[in-house]
């Protein structure tokens, strides 16, 4: 991950994922420059120009959607932006997280201050605020279609621009009335295109797709870990992961993963135990990472690639591209990003089948030294046997999940809008895989961990020595049977926190391994 800088200047910069997480945690802070005021309120004054000679243009004086063909007059073309915001608050659900709600104030920002939506500057400044006081508005989940921009929530965000809406403010829930009351703000009066400017635009999509690079990225990386220890803790082979053989087949993902994984395995007496061992090959869940774990940074490399495009587009209709020209055009529509995102919900549910197929293995007892279930004193104890049972669930889950959303479409707006992408269906679900993941990883973890021990008191490398006494510090070795769903919440815990990942970077400092040589900055920056 690339470190974000301090500041950052909204429709200048380049805004990546990392940026506007940092951004979204307070850690960078965003402004706008003189430079791109005076973009701002070329753009806005281009909107009251049309707005004075009367030309039709949509959303500034029209209808929308199917009502594009009804004029509006001088005088109503303002009503028309309050009325939008309301109209189209029709989300349902549970309302997303106060992060990704954040994370969608940030990136449209990004998008209005390019210069090319009408947008004032006072409206602009308010949407900064509510980033930099945290005040985050409810957004329901469920109600984007991915098409004409992420309508519903995109209007919930904004509600509380014109005095609606509630929103999370130091902790709590309040009205956006109470807000006003607490602070002095007082609602804004939005100028022609403005209601229409904030809502169109795909920014429900593209903050669900900034989450899902920052979770898979940390999936991924921590199932090379965690994948390289079952593979230490069942003594399967090294060769696998040599380069020579993934230069005949040289995917970047699948590179990367054996280059990993083989660098964790350096310096290890396990696998100089073993080396002349009559086996000749391992199962696919050990021998195949660099394919399956490559396929799926591969995937993660495609979506980030074209998150950054989107993060830094403007995205809304129509667009204001000089006095004479404004276009009606489709850089709403969430295609784009949807078909990346059912790709990398694939490859995350994929990251979690293999897994699954690991702890599997390591039940099974075919491993010199290592008991079934992972347990020597099993019949009284069932070991580590229904551990798995709650992993087959979860990937089960997620392989229902993973039919794309964007292979649907149903026509909206009385066949106006007749094709939408549903990328804001397949970001939610690209989550929900993730989190499953999430606790299948945290459960391979307690197994590697407990085969691992087996191998005692042979030592592996440094890295997972080390990580392998961190694991010890909150899961102890089990003997006999215990209430294992305790284990897994540590787990679960530390799969979170990244804390094997925290581990690995504070051994490489301490003993100057500079693993990051080796390893493809693309894959491991965002």
């Amino acid at each position: 991950m690339i470190p974000a800088p301090k500041t950052f200047s909204f429709g200048e910069d380049q805004l990546s994922a990392s940026i506007a997480l940092s951004i979204a945690n307070g850690k960078t802070k965003g402004s706008i420059s003189d430079d791109t005021r005076k973009k701002v309120v070329r753009s806005r004054t281009i909107v009251e120009n049309i707005v004075d000679k009367g030309h039709a243009v949509y959303g500034i004086n029209t209808g929308f959607g199917p009502l594009c063909t009804t004029k509006i007059s001088k005088t109503e073309t303002k009503i028309l932006q309050t009325n939008i915001l309301k109209s189209h608050s029709v989300g349902v659900g549970t309302p997303i997280a106060s992060e990704i709600a954040k994370l969608m104030m940030i990136l449209k920002v990004q998008s209005l201050a390019k210069g090319y939506s009408g947008i004032a500057e006072t409206t602009l400044d308010r949407i900064i605020w509510h980033i930099d006081n945290d005040a985050i508005p409810l957004v329901p989940s469920q109600g984007s279609v991915g098409a004409s921009g992420d309508l519903a929530p995109l209007s919930h965000l904004f509600l509380p621009l014109i005095g609606l809406g509630k929103v999370i403010y130091k902790n709590e829930e309040i009205t956006t009335a109470q807000l006003f009351k607490k602070t002095g703000l007082k609602a804004l009066e939005l100028g022609p295109k403005e209601g229409l400017a904030l809502i169109n635009g795909t920014q429900f999509i593209a903050a669900h797709a900034v989450k899902v690079v920052e979770k898979l990225h940390s999936c991924l990386s921590q199932a090379d870990i965690i994948g390289t220890m079952m593979i230490e803790g069942l003594q399967g082979s090294i060769k696998p992961f040599y380069s020579e053989l993934h230069a005949l087949r040289p995917f970047k993902g699948n590179i990367h993963v054996a280059t990993r994984i083989k660098s964790f395995l350096e310096g290890s007496e396990i696998m100089e135990d073993h080396i002349d061992c009559d086996r000749v090959q391992d199962p696919y869940s050990l021998r195949c990472m660099p394919q399956v774990h490559g396929a799926s940074r591969n995937a993660w490399l495609h979506l980030k690639e074209l998150l950054e495009i989107e993060l830094n587009s403007v995205t809304d209709n129509p667009i204001i591209i000089d006095e004479e020209l404004t276009i009606s055009g489709g850089s709403f529509h969430g295609q784009p990003l949807a078909m990346a995102l059912d790709y990398a919900c694939l490859a995350a549910s994929e990251i979690g089948n293999i897994s699954d197929r690991r702890i599997y293995l390591a039940l099974e007892g075919n491993s010199p030294g290592v008991p079934k279930l992972l347990m020597k004193d099993t019949g009284i104890n069932s070991g580590y046997m229904i551990l798995q049972y709650t992993t087959a669930a979860l990937a089960s889950e997620n392989k229902g999940l993973c039919f794309p959303s964007s292979a649907d479409s149903i026509p909206t707006s009385l066949g106006q809008e007749d094709h939408v992408s549903m990328g804001s269906i397949g970001g939610r679900k690209a989550l929900q895989v993730l989190e499953n993941v999430e606790k299948i990883l945290a459960i391979e973890l307690l197994t590697a961990a407990q085969a691992f021990e087996f191998r005692k008191p042979m030592k592996s490398g440094v890295l997972l020595d080390e990580i392998h006494k961190k694991i010890r510090t909150k899961v102890a070795f089990a003997d006999k049977d215990r209430v294992f769903a305790n284990d897994i919440e540590a787990g679960i815990a530390m799969i979170k926190d990244k804390t094997i990942i925290k581990v690995i970077d504070s051994v490489s400092k301490r003993e100057k391994l500079n693993l990051s040589t080796q390893y493809s900055n693309e894959f491991e920056n965002y």
